[in-house]
């Protein structure tokens, strides 16, 4: 109930398919090394904060994983093939 009065939608994978959220999950991962959600006072810093770090992970944060690009390079890596 609190997740649509947020105006959020939940996401629910298949029963037992890990790899549904291997994506989201690796990304919680980093953010939760990445970032310093202390600092924020209000809710309204740590959503600017929240999305700063979006920014920062898909724009500026290499990956070994997509030949050491962002996300953002590597999107358009693969739509130029």
């Amino acid at each position: 109930m609190r997740i649509k009065q947020a105006g959020l939608q939940q996401s629910m994978s298949r029963k037992g398919n890990c790899w549904d959220n291997a994506s989201i999950e690796s990304f919680f991962g980093h953010m939760k090394d990445d970032l310093d959600e202390t600092t924020s006072l209000t809710f309204e810093e740590l959503q600017a904060q929240i999305e700063e770090y979006i920014h920062f992970y898909n724009s500026e944060r290499f990956q070994w994983e997509l030949k050491q690009m962002t996300p953002d390079e590597y999107r358009s890596h693969l739509l130029a093939v």
